[in-house]
């Protein structure tokens, strides 16, 4: 019997989503040989500056990290080079890869991409999916080409979206099963079976990354877009609203599709209720947070807060 292929293989990732995918290749028969994640930042309310989720994994593990500020640094591309890895796989890396480095791995990079491709390509395909309104969503390992997440794909899994399911849920679920898919394809590159499937690019559709500004609400939209809108902005930047000029974060919500009146207008406010009328039906605020202070429920809200109906958010 011929043993398994073992192949020498370089990471690239960054930020928590990525740690799955690491972790199931350290205890897979491959052997990983180094990891590049961006530059360690400032974190928190104090700006300690903190190992990325990814590199915490790596140095625990022994493996050697390369964190450049640039790709085309000299230094860098030195590094890599020496690596010689068979293959690269790429996970929330967080930049674009030049055709320079995606040359080096004699079988090529692969990605782990959290949408069913050709379906949201680009930075944010969990919060757009989740902004959308969408049902289902998944994890695709392609093959990374120079075009933007264009490469042919070797497999896919799907998971559904949960009308209450958060971007920030919907990511670990996709963290753990892209982590799963992509040891199975990894397999079959060593055995020499793998398929590589040409995506349609007349599908494709585009998920650009999440500004701040999106958090803001308009009230004069539907509640189920605005539902959508706070659960797709979980973790960042999260939606808020101004009650009596005061900035409140939206944390959860429920749409009533029956209720009715003047968009931004609180319909009712009492106990635990806390109901806005919107552009179409109306939204049950069940979590919010006021700006300086911790997340409450509706209660809590209104036991601190003169809010009462015919008040308008803004």
């Amino acid at each position: 019997m011929v043993d398994p292929v073992v192949l020498r293989m370089a990471f690239f990732g960054t930020p928590d989503f990525a740690v799955p995918t690491l972790r199931a290749l350290l205890n897979s028969r491959h052997r990983v040989i180094g990891v590049v994640s961006q530059p360690d930042r400032p974190r928190g309310r104090g700006g300690v500056v903190t190992p990325t989720p990814v590199k915490a994994i790596a140095a625990a593990a022994g493996i050697p990290v390369l964190q450049p500020d640039r790709l085309k640094d000299p230094a860098f591309r030195d590094a890599f080079a020496r690596w010689a890895p068979d293959l690269a796989v790429v996970a929330a890396y967080g930049k674009i890869l030049p055709e320079w480095l995606i040359a080096v791995p004699r079988l090529g990079m692969i990605n782990v991409h959290a949408s069913l491709l050709p379906r949201y390509r680009g930075a944010a395909p969990i919060q757009r999916a989740v902004l959308a309104g969408e049902t289902d969503t998944g994890v695709t390992i392609m093959r990374i080409v120079k075009a933007l997440d264009a490469g042919p794909i070797f497999a896919r899994v799907t998971r559904p979206i949960l009308p209450d399911a958060t971007s920030a849920d919907v990511e670990r679920d996709l963290a753990d099963a892209g982590g799963a898919l992509l040891v199975t394809v990894v397999d079959d590159i060593a055995a020499g079976r793998a398929h590589e499937t040409p995506q349609d690019d007349a599908l494709a559709t585009y998920a650009p990354k999440i500004t701040k500004e999106e958090g803001a609400i308009d009230w004069s939209r539907s509640a189920w877009e605005i539902h959508n809108q706070v659960r797709g902005l979980i973790p960042w930047p999260i939606a808020w609203t101004h009650v009596h000029g005061a900035r409140v974060q939206i944390i959860r919500t429920a749409p009533d599709e029956h209720g009715s009146g003047t968009p931004g207008e609180v319909a009712e406010a009492a106990g635990d209720v806390l109901r806005v009328a919107t552009g179409r039906g109306a939204l049950r605020l069940l979590m919010v947070k006021p700006e300086g202070r911790r997340a409450m429920s509706a209660r809590e809200f209104l036991a601190g807060h003169a809010v009462a109906p015919g008040v308008r958010l803004t």
